[in-house]
């Protein structure tokens, strides 16, 4: 092994961190009551740690999973109600306090939704009712955009990825009431066949709810053309491409793409046109295979489709029958769950969505110490500088590539715990007797604002999500890794926990975001955020051939049968993971400073730092909604992110005495070590 000098400085970083351990009788971190001494670390990792508690655990009626993101995230619901019940408690409230005291009250009062039926969607109803040609839809489509209904595409401004100092707007592929295409699909599977099946009984009832005379047939059309919108619709893994994604189009040349819809028309009453010159495409062929669709499709198929996808996001907030039927198809059918949440968490869950910043804003003033934030800062600067020693000794990636790498680690901007601007919802109105009106409102407050960036500078100090969000993210127009106030909670962050514990779990998610800006979507921009090839094309045929041996590792896993992990949907995330762990813990070994780790509960160090991050991803799943996550989700489940990551990690091997034979032995020329 070849020995590589550490600055001082990188010295005395990691130093600072792992004086707090020194300083107090930290605790181990480690749930060592779930380990399942019958099963080897050796041989099943995730099954070893969390074993008694995958035998006991029981998933609440009201989840489709449960485990440690689940749990936090249950956990911090209470914490935002007893907010909410105490804003409607108080008088003479004023500003967002009082939209967000007036929206929950308005969620709250079932009574009353229970009187009103459909009527809240009247207006909207008989707006779709009076079209009377195909001329009337991109007008009629942008409006329902505008107040967020779902329809055939999506239309949203953000940054240029290839110019990334400047707003754009962008089209994409929307429009399809089941999960992925793959629902419509694949007639071959028995249980997405099933759930087809079911989808358009679903529909029929719905749209009887609302009055339908021909619920079945028009439901019976509405799959038809949800069909014919899926075998158009470009792949998840297609979608993955960045650069095949950008396609920059010029407003009056969207015609010669797509020549039969009045894209003039649309993007006037979208509030795009006049903003921009061009809009940057998605999915080319997707609009061209809307656009024939809009042709062959007799406009009564059009206005029962429209109808149908308003009264989908619509009906969680009518009345009973309408929650109910919602409730049997998306939450029972499709993932498994056999009981609503209570009404008070679906709420909380409705504020978080139209005013969520603002009731972040409030949760970080109770819940989230300054000297929580503070030593997360140390940690991802601490992070940082492991990257930047990491890049300086692969042995795959050339000089010139390394330069380049550099400079994008040099310009990541990290965010931790909540903006340090908050949203401004001033021009937000809301009714406490009106529960639809509010959300409507909130949608096209959320949509204005979002139009309103063409045209103007970059704003640097937004956040894409609430500090109440229990996750972490990278976005790479922005390079920049940002982890929400809920995350930095035990077992992800705890802390009266040794270091060890804490490196593991949110150490590996913090280096997880950083590697996001080198995995094989992210490495093709730069760190000013623009798509460049800053790549020798080496280096680049290097960097491929080990993704490719990572796609197919995880290919080969499967949660159930039948159905295997998809290699190329994950491979941003399975990349993540692995390098992740491994700069973390390359930085969990230079903060001891050349000092052995403590023994705590018999458990060395290097132990406890992956026993950290095993315990993050303890989980189970329903099998409908496992189904859902295999077909939809970018992420791995959890048994793979931990046993599929450790497999790959030299440190695990001596950790843990892994040796030829055991089931989670990998040669060491296989095992897939990029960053």
């Amino acid at each position: 092994m070849k020995r590589h000098l550490i600055s001082l400085s990188l010295i005395a970083a990691f130093a600072a961190t792992a004086a707090h351990a020194a300083d107090s009788a930290a605790i181990s971190g480690i749930d060592t009551q779930y380990i399942d001494p019958s099963v080897r670390a050796q041989d099943d990792f995730f099954v070893h740690l969390n074993g008694k508690w995958l035998k006991t655990a029981e998933i609440p009626a009201d989840k489709s999973s449960w485990g440690s993101f689940a749990k936090l995230r249950d956990d911090t619901l209470p914490q935002l109600r007893d907010i909410v019940e105490e804003l409607q408690k108080k008088k003479g409230l004023k500003g967002e306090e009082q939209k967000i005291a007036d929206l929950y009250t308005s969620y709250m009062d079932e009574a009353k939704l229970d009187q009103l039926g459909a009527r809240p969607l009247a207006g909207e109803l008989a707006r779709i009712a009076a079209i009377k040609d195909k001329k009337a839809l991109p007008g009629l489509i942008a409006h329902l955009t505008r107040i967020g209904a779902p329809t055939p595409y999506a239309v949203r401004v953000s940054q240029d990825a290839r110019e990334s100092t400047r707003y754009a707007a962008y089209m994409a592929q929307s429009g399809l009431g089941l999960p992925d295409r793959d629902y419509y699909l694949k007639k071959d599977d028995a249980k997405l066949a099933d759930a087809l099946a079911k989808y358009e009984q679903h529909v029929a009832k719905v749209l009887t709810l609302a009055g339908s005379k021909d619920g079945a047939a028009q439901a019976k059309a509405i799959v038809a053309l949800e069909t014919a919108l899926a075998e158009a619709q470009w792949t998840k893994v297609e979608n993955r491409d960045p650069v095949k994604r950008y396609n920059k189009i010029a407003i009056d040349k969207l015609a010669e793409l797509a020549p039969g819809y009045d894209w003039k028309a649309a993007l006037a009453a979208s509030g795009i046109a006049g903003k921009t010159d061009y809009v940057i495409v998605m999915q080319p062929s997707y609009l061209q295979g809307f656009d024939k669709l809009v042709a062959a499709t007799d406009l009564a198929t059009w206005k029962s489709y429209l109808t149908w996808h308003l009264l989908r996001d619509a009906s969680p907030y009518l009345s009973k029958p309408f929650a109910d039927a919602h409730f049997a198809f998306y939450g029972t059918v499709l993932t498994g769950v056999t009981e609503q949440p209570p009404r008070w968490k679906r709420g909380v869950g409705v504020l978080e969505a139209a005013i969520g910043e603002g009731l972040g804003k409030l949760y970080v003033a109770k819940h989230f110490p300054a000297e929580r934030k503070a030593r997360m800062e140390k940690l991802v600067q601490n992070l940082l500088l492991a990257y930047k020693q990491s890049i300086d000794t692969l042995d795959w990636m050339s000089p010139e590539t390394k330069k380049e790498a550099q400079a994008k680690l040099a310009k990541f901007t990290p965010k931790i715990g909540y903006p340090d601007k908050w949203r401004d919802y001033g021009k937000l109105k809301m009714n406490a007797g009106d529960l639809l009106g509010n959300l409507r409102r909130a949608a096209e407050f959320d949509y204005a604002r979002n139009v309103a960036k063409l045209g103007q500078p970059i704003d640097r100090s937004e956040w894409g999500m609430t500090p109440q969000t229990v996750n972490a993210y990278y976005r790479s127009t922005a390079n920049e890794i940002v982890f929400p106030a809920a995350i930095l909670q035990p077992p992800f962050f705890d802390a009266r926990a040794d270091d060890a514990v804490n490196y593991g779990a949110i150490g590996a998610v913090i280096g997880h975001e950083i590697s996001h800006g080198f995995d094989d979507s992210g490495s093709q921009s730069d760190g000013d955020g623009n798509l460049r090839d800053w790549w020798t094309a080496q280096d680049r045929a290097n960097f491929k051939a080990k993704t490719d041996a990572l796609v197919k590792q995880y290919d080969a896993y499967s949660p159930l049968p039948g159905y295997h992990v998809n290699g190329k949907l994950t491979l941003g995330e399975n990349i993540a993971d692995n390098s992740g762990l491994a700069i973390a813990y390359k930085a969990y070994k230079l903060s001891l400073n050349g000092q052995p780790a403590p023994v705590i509960d018999n458990l060395t160090g290097e132990q406890r730092f992956y026993m950290g991050f095993g315990q993050v991803w303890r989980s189970k799943m329903r099998e409908a909604q496992q189904i859902v996550q295999v077909k939809t989700d970018p992420h791995s489940p959890g048994q793979f992110r931990a046993n599929g990551t450790v497999v790959n990690q030299p440190g695990f091997y001596e950790a843990f005495g892994v040796k030829e034979g055991d089931k989670l032995y990998v040669k060491p020329e296989e095992r897939v070590i990029i960053w």
